[in-house]
């Protein structure tokens, strides 16, 4: 999520990349006419103002509007299915027994460009926030940020109180200025989107691992690298479900295969209770897009046009972007070898410089990774 809804249609705030809705724009405004060019701008739209992968969520409005609620359930799947075989696949591979030491190697290697991805991921973000910035306030914009920075690299499961925090502040500033009669905030409650804490000590590994990604999936304001925090303290710090050079494995392991970074999550739930913990984690982090869709998608025109929900985004949506940078921090601190700092760099120069994409920097960094195990270089 972005502070611009209004930014070119295309960008996806959940990935921190560039959202390429190419195909289904192909599909389903010019091959099949099933939605027109309008609608399916607005669609993108409103999908960027939701918490939750918004490649996601686009499918799935897409398939509503051809099939309704049916559609979206079989479209939506569709879209998550593939990617999640295939990490799951991969996290059997990485995370089961001792992998083989190339295995390993490759791994480590990715893991340890994850930071330089994040921080890339954070720049993509930066132009269309400022740009909105102009209208709204580049000082309290740039404070956004910084409080976002500081929150992903020290808060760890408490930056989501950060981010509605600064969604909050903003809204007030909004108020004042429309009424001229002080902060007063709604006219109408907002429903959070989590209102109680749910008491997971003691529940087994798979209600802890439901919790984790309910609020991955729910609570995932600025989705994408914004989650990465949330995810690190409950797997690595919180639960012990994975050392962390396993998580790094996890995040690069959601940049390479196909769908939302939220699929990282379902790497997080393999190593929490295996198989059944993945789909589980899955099922659960993924279900909030499908509810939102549900049961918004009739109210996408009313939720853009809203200049409440506007207001929160603009403080909410810097403070994300914040958020992504400040999440390299604990990443780059999980790193082991001193091996790895050097295919840091060097995939920070391939990302920032020459310009080279996130999925082929991330398997250079993995076949370095394998090479310099293969030649004796320690393995963490």
């Amino acid at each position: 999520m972005t502070s611009d809804p209004e930014r070119e249609p295309g960008h996806d705030r959940a990935e921190g990349e560039p959202l390429r809705p190419g195909l289904l724009r192909t599909l389903c405004v010019q091959r099949r006419r099933w939605l027109s060019e309008r609608e399916f701008e607005d669609a993108i739209v409103a999908c960027n103002l939701l918490p939750g992968p918004a490649s996601t969520q686009l499918a799935i409005f897409c398939a509503w509007r051809v099939r309704g609620r049916t559609g979206a359930l079989v479209g939506g799947a569709a879209f998550v299915l593939p990617g999640l075989i295939v990490i799951l696949a991969l996290a059997a591979l990485f995370l089961t027994g001792t992998p083989p030491l190339w295995v390993r190697g490759a791994g480590a290697g990715a893991g340890a460009a994850v930071a330089a991805v994040a921080v890339h991921a954070g720049i993509g973000l930066v132009p269309a926030c400022w740009r909105r910035a102009a209208t709204t306030g580049r000082m309290r914009c740039g404070l956004y940020l910084g409080a976002g920075t500081a929150a992903a690299a020290t808060l760890g499961p408490w930056l989501v109180t950060v981010l509605l925090g600064c969604g909050v502040i903003e809204l007030a500033v909004h108020q004042a200025r429309v009424s001229g009669s002080g902060p007063a905030l709604l006219a109408a409650p907002i429903k959070p989107l989590a209102t109680a804490a749910v008491g997971v000590a003691g529940a087994g590994a798979f209600l802890s691992v439901a919790w984790v990604a309910l609020k991955v999936g729910a609570l995932s304001y600025g989705g994408g690298f914004v989650i990465i925090p949330l995810m690190q303290n409950d797997a690595v710090s919180h639960y012990h479900w994975m050392t962390g050079a396993q998580f790094l494995n996890a995040v690069a392991l959601g940049q390479v295969t196909p769908g939302p970074v939220v699929h990282t999550v379902a790497v997080v739930g393999y190593a929490a209770a295996g198989l059944a913990g993945g789909i589980l984690a899955s099922v659960v982090a993924f279900t909030p897009s499908f509810v939102f869709v549900l049961v918004g998608a009739r109210h996408f025109d009313r939720l853009r046009g809203n200049p409440r929900v506007r207001a929160i985004l603009d403080g909410a949506g810097p403070a994300a972007i914040g958020a992504i940078f400040g999440s390299a921090i604990p990443l780059a601190f999980s790193l082991t070898q001193p091996w790895q700092f050097a295919v840091l760099a060097a995939a920070a120069i391939l990302l920032l410089v020459l310009r080279r994409g996130v999925v082929t920097t991330l398997l250079a960094a993995a076949a370095a990774g394998s090479l310099l195990a293969i030649a004796g270089a320690a393995v963490s």
